[in-house]
């Protein structure tokens, strides 16, 4: 029950001879938009035998410091992180930050302005969907989301809750995804202030599911050049649908400016087995690999 894998290219590397401990480095709780409850993440963490977890839930915390007032089981080590939402050339990039001071004042006061901007966001996107003679569904969202962050998950709860749509899926295809018509777009904060607060956190910063942003490679590798510039970190290249060609290229990017690798499955959810806690492309064991650094 190790990732240990000999799917990806040595590309000259250290290799270590030991195994790497079971491990995810990407997974979300109700404290944004996953299903599970930071406790129950937990249990199914040591369900699956997984020893080391970071939970990185969108903008927000929260989980985080929930689970430093309970005791961890005995077997799994809780890494504390965060996925950040920002923007480069216009473009929105989430970006990890792995091993983080969950209570630096600088992420606070980051973590607050992105929360503002999601509260307003989730304000035009109900008063858009009213156009499309949708019932306005702002206050039962918020009342989903809780005291957690809106996001367009709780709105699409709110329309299957409401009647006015059969299912969330539903919403995301005619309505809240990339491109719909009540898709609203957000000036995030910078690509360099998100490393930037993930270094003030003393945490790892690595761009996350760097091939789901639908950029060719050259472009690709201006983002990971421009990333390294302004101090980040590494580069996740093991998750779920990235295919083995996809992770031979990012495991050259990341060679070519000697930065971490790092895995996880980006779990959400019980229901999509194929993003179950865990389960992602195995890594070979290197010397760049972020276990070692975090």
């Amino acid at each position: 029950m190790h990732q240990l894998g000999t799917a990806f290219l040595n590309l000259n590397r250290t290799v270590i001879p030991n195994m790497l401990p079971r491990y995810d480095l990407h997974c979300h709780s109700t404290a944004s938009d996953g299903a599970l409850t930071p406790s129950q993440l937990l249990g199914v963490a040591l369900e699956r035998q997984i020893e080391v977890l970071a939970l990185t839930d969108h903008d927000t915390v929260s989980g985080v410091l929930s689970l430093r007032s309970e005791p961890l089981p005995d077997g799994l080590q809780l890494i504390p992180g965060v996925e950040l939402t920002c923007l480069w050339e216009g473009r929105v990039i989430h970006l990890l930050g792995l091993g983080i001071d969950p209570e630096t004042s600088s992420l606070s006061d980051y973590l607050e302005k992105v929360r503002t901007l999601r509260i307003e966001r989730g304000k035009s996107i109900t008063r858009r969907l009213q156009k499309h003679n949708l019932p306005d569904i702002y206050a039962s969202a918020c009342e989903i989301a809780g005291s957690e962050i809106l996001g367009r998950p709780h709105i699409a709860r709110a329309l299957v809750a409401a009647g006015a749509l059969s299912s969330e899926q539903e919403a995301f295809k005619r309505y809240l995804g990339t491109g719909k018509p009540c898709d609203i777009k957000a000036v995030w904060p910078s690509l360099e202030e998100a490393v930037a607060v993930v270094a003030e956190s003393k945490g790892v910063s690595v761009i996350a599911h760097p091939t789901k942003y639908k950029m060719t490679f050259s472009k690709l590798r201006r983002l990971v050049a421009d990333f390294v510039e302004v101090g980040g970190n590494g580069v996740e290249v093991a998750y779920p649908g990235a295919t083995p060609d996809q992770q031979r290229h990012l495991l050259r990017i990341a060679d070519q400016y000697q930065l971490m690798v790092s895995g996880g499955s980006d779990f959400h959810t019980p229901e999509c087995n194929w993003t179950a806690l865990g389960k992602f492309p195995p890594m070979l064991n290197s010397d760049l690999h972020v276990l070692h650094h975090l």
